[in-house]
């Protein structure tokens, strides 16, 4: 995976302050931060109702697992 070295990061930052302007860049960068912020916060927000589903289903199946293990008919199968 290629990294990114503090020459790269020294020349994407003076080609941002040139292009933005020295008056409006740390304005840029305090938006870049609040909707890099969002973006972790929505991922978070997923990922632990992702998390939490799993977490249910995995009660439900547990729950259903050990009733079919307490009645003894239910594992035998009968023809009819």
């Amino acid at each position: 995976m290629p990294q990114i070295g503090w020459l790269e990061i020294l020349i994407i930052v003076s080609i941002a302050i040139i292009v933005v302007g020295p008056k409006d860049f740390p304005i840029m960068l305090k938006k870049m931060g609040s909707w890099i912020g969002s973006i972790k916060r929505y991922i978070s927000n997923i990922q632990n109702e992702v998390s939490s589903i799993g977490n249910e289903t995995q009660d439900i199946f547990d729950e259903t697992k050990n009733k079919s293990s307490d009645n003894p008919d239910m594992s035998k199968k009968k023809d009819v």
